[in-house]
């Protein structure tokens, strides 16, 4: 595979990490899922719903790797230098480096001033950075590494914990030590974009396909949702659409089988990129006028100034996050923008997604008060069961590594995103059929009786004790 593919596949994988959680507007649960409140930021005593866990204390001592009398040092990145897609993840370490700066403006952790060592793990180099890592930080936190699979072992041997942004690779994803704001479990997967399809879309279930690709990578993504489509009496009508990963020198032969198939609607787990657009546009020329059902990726700027002549505008995407058009209806999206923006920070929803998993390492680092310890923050962690980041996001359970079962939709109209399920801005819809179970053949790792990986582990893990 040509290195300059596999930053497009990494943002293919960071796709599925984002795209279906999905939760009800009755929910809100004590860190809560705004569903409307004031056009005005909230103040740094809060973030959205949830109250700061940042302020002023007299905690002391040096407790443990990273941490002395007045300061707690984490480790954070993105893979940015990435030669082949400069930028790439760039608005989480903007985030995580926004939040610390919120932080230490109240006070630090119980008085503790957090110091944030930044990587840029530059899509190649995650083993080397979490090797770094693991001779000064405390703990990673809101970081994402697309090759963290390559990492994982280094981190599991250090027993450096993290709060990561988002995992991709399967042991990552399921490795000890390690919670997510906004989980991915190889194990369970949420398809509440699909389902909501199936609300609105009355004969989805009859006239879908799949827009299959020759890499390895998205075809990974494409069976496990091509197993909980047939689980929800979906059978992909199989019209023989599969993208070369490398691009193709015309796009209308694909158009043709879409017409001779007769599919309404279309469900991708590839990324957009001009030969996406091409695509679609081909589509567009051919008069066919299906509905997409994509995944979150293509939520995004890129995508909706691309769609000025319109040919994505049957484009529908299921997110777990509130869009940032939310922002004067949810006031964590407000604050969050707010905060990077003043920073000159890249403002997206991963961003979003980094930020909320600072929060929730923050709010348990707090718990520990003088005491922070990795194994009182993991302790803290593990009781985490419902999570919103004040608001970012529909209700997630850290402490299991289960993901939600919400989502909300949004439909793209020439160069704006806006949210048409449900009807009320800033709500979600939940429901248990919205996550299912997927087969283990697709897991890419064993997992033992606490859906943990066992590739990497070892028996001086840290874990839970209960208290």
């Amino acid at each position: 595979m040509k290195v300059d593919k596999i930053g497009r596949l990494a943002a293919g994988a960071l796709a599925v990490a984002l795209v279906t959680a999905s939760c009800a507007s009755e929910r809100s649960g004590t860190d809560g899922t705004a569903a409307g409140g004031s056009d005005k930021a909230a103040s740094s005593s809060t973030f959205g719903t949830l109250p700061s866990p940042c302020g002023p204390g007299d905690a002391k001592g040096a407790t443990d790797q990273g941490v002395t009398d007045d300061a707690i040092t984490i480790g954070f990145g993105d893979d940015r230098g990435f030669p082949s897609a400069p930028g790439l993840s760039k608005e989480m370490g903007d985030a995580v480096a926004a939040m610390i700066e919120w932080c230490n403006e109240q006070g630090g952790i119980n008085g503790r001033k957090i110091k944030g060592n930044q990587y840029d793990a530059a899509y190649m180099q995650s083993a080397k950075v979490v090797q770094e890592a693991c001779k000064k930080d405390f703990f990673l936190v809101g970081q994402g590494f697309a090759m963290d699979e390559s990492a994982e072992q280094h981190r599991v041997a250090c027993k450096l914990p993290t709060v990561a942004g988002f995992t991709i690779g399967p042991n990552a994803a399921m490795g000890p030590m390690k919670y997510e704001a906004v989980p991915y479990p190889v194990d369970l997967l949420n398809i509440g974009g699909l389902r909501i399809a199936e609300r609105l879309f009355p004969d989805f279930k009859e006239k879908t396909d799949i827009l299959l690709s020759t890499s390895p990578a998205v075809s990974t993504g494409t069976s496990k949702v091509e197993g909980a489509m047939k689980k929800m009496g979906a059978e992909p009508l199989k019209c023989g659409v599969r993208l070369n990963d490398k691009g193709e020198s015309s796009y209308m032969p694909f158009a043709e089988k879409i017409k001779e198939c007769g599919a309404k609607y279309l469900w991708s787990n590839d990324s957009p990129d001009p030969g996406q657009f091409s695509l679609l546009e081909t589509f567009d020329r051919a008069g066919l006028e299906p509905k997409y059902v994509f995944e979150a990726t293509w939520y995004s700027q890129q995508v909706a100034q691309w769609n000025k002549s319109g040919a994505g505008d049957g484009l529908h995407v299921g997110m777990i996050f509130q869009p940032l058009e939310n922002a004067d209806k949810v006031p964590a999206v407000k604050q969050y923008k707010e905060l990077v923006e003043a920073r000159k920070g890249k403002v997206a929803l991963l961003g979003m997604q980094a930020t909320s998993s600072f929060l929730l390492w923050a709010q348990s680092a707090q718990k520990c008060g003088s005491d922070l310890t990795r194994q009182c923050v993991i302790n803290e962690l593990s009781k985490v069961k419902e999570w919103t980041g004040g608001g970012l996001h529909a209700p997630t359970n850290p402490g299991d590594n289960k993901p939600s079962n919400c989502s909300l939709m949004v439909k793209l109209e020439k160069t704006e995103f806006k949210q048409i399920h449900p009807k009320e801005t800033g709500e979600f819809e939940c429901g248990d059929e919205f996550v299912v179970e997927t087969d283990p053949k697709t897991w890419g790792t064993e997992l033992n009786d606490d859906r943990i990986s066992t590739k990497f582990l070892t028996d001086d893990v840290i874990k839970p004790e209960s208290s």
